[in-house]
């Protein structure tokens, strides 16, 4: 893996409703705060639930969405800084695409499959002799036949051609990153996994980054490399997949876990540790912690926000007590002492 990330995002916050760059964030927020790095070659998933952030992180960083604050840095270069003809070279490029949930809905039904494919080439401009087989190429590069699916039209395929048609589409170009917005959720259990491992096989044939975002961390259990972790517009954990699987270290990271069978065996955290406070959560106070009216272990620091606390190698939390948890949570150890008091699991 490359020492230098491929996209730096700092201390991005977008805010919708708000007309300008740089106006104070409020309660129109929908990302506050998110720094995230990915490198070259590597499988980096987004979770959280609807509404998190997810999905605003992923078109702003492909410009769709401006940022209120923060930057957005591809291969050394802010893109938040360009404007006018510079950001519209840099589209026609093609270095960063995006692959959209649903590909009924992203893909043009009165098109054919070539047509679709080609579009990017169409974008980028110039004279291209060798457009048809730059398409060929890209649909086989994710499992189709160009004989036989080239002068389809999205109608006559299924749902998991379809969205490897949109996934060729995305690779023509020779992208450099590749962001995914729930690319598996509208297809059934054998497409899901046919998707994914392709996924996994074009970052390793490729040398594509890929960032994929999801509701289910089980589905990047086999392919991802690492993970951020978002909930109310804020990122709250990010670290290796396996360690923050393993041992996670935000309490909303563990509960993710936890609730997930097929991954509640591989983790030192049991669902009984990590069960909500409140079922229906309160509002949030952007001043303090995003999860602290659901957390059983909130205490009165929680009413201030909480950096992200380094707890291993480019592994960080949300959480006050991120360093120590979960080792030092049981029945009978406090989780926290001092001026603002005592806290286990037992006082709730």
């Amino acid at each position: 893996m490359s020492t230098a990330p491929l996209l730096r995002v700092t201390d991005l916050s977008v805010t919708y409703g708000v007309p300008r760059r740089g106006v104070g964030l409020g309660t129109g927020a929908a990302l506050r705060g998110a720094s995230l790095e990915v490198y070259p070659g590597e499988i980096v998933g987004i979770i959280g639930e609807t509404g998190s952030g997810k999905t605003t992180l992923a078109r702003a960083t492909v410009g769709l969405t401006a940022p209120a604050g923060g930057t957005i840095e591809f291969d050394g270069r802010d893109l938040t800084s360009l404007r006018g003809r510079e950001l519209r070279k840099f589209r026609r490029q093609g270095r960063i695409q995006l692959v959209f949930q649903d590909p009924l809905r992203s893909l043009d039904p009165d098109l054919t499959v070539a047509r679709l494919v080609g579009e990017p080439l169409e974008v980028a401009g110039g004279r291209d002799t060798t457009r048809g087989e730059r398409i060929d190429r890209a649909l086989r590069e994710v499992g189709l036949d160009p004989g036989v699916v080239r002068d389809r039209r999205p109608r006559d395929l299924s749902g998991g051609q379809r969205q490897r048609v949109s996934l060729a589409r995305a690779i023509v170009t020779e992208p450099q990153l590749l962001i995914c917005d729930e690319p598996v959720s509208a297809l059934d259990v054998s497409n899901r996994n046919l998707v994914l491992n392709l996924l996994d096989r074009l970052r390793r044939d490729l040398g594509l980054a890929v960032v994929i975002i999801a509701h289910d961390l089980s589905s990047l259990a086999g392919i991802g490399d690492r993970v951020a972790v978002f909930y109310r517009s804020r990122l709250v954990e990010q670290g290796n997949l396996h360690e923050v699987l393993t041992r996670p270290a935000h309490p909303y990271t563990a509960l993710l876990v936890a609730s997930a069978p097929s991954l509640g065996e591989r983790s030192a955290i049991r669902p009984d540790d990590v069960r909500l406070d409140r079922e229906v959560a309160g509002a949030a106070d952007p001043g303090g912690c995003v999860f602290a009216d659901r957390c059983r272990f909130a205490f009165a620091d929680c009413a201030t926000q909480p950096p992200l606390l380094e707890v291993g190698e480019r592994w960080s939390a949300a959480c006050h007590i991120a360093a120590r948890w979960p080792d030092e949570i049981s029945e009978n150890t406090p989780i926290r002492t001092g001026n603002t008091g005592t806290l286990t699991k037992g006082d709730r």
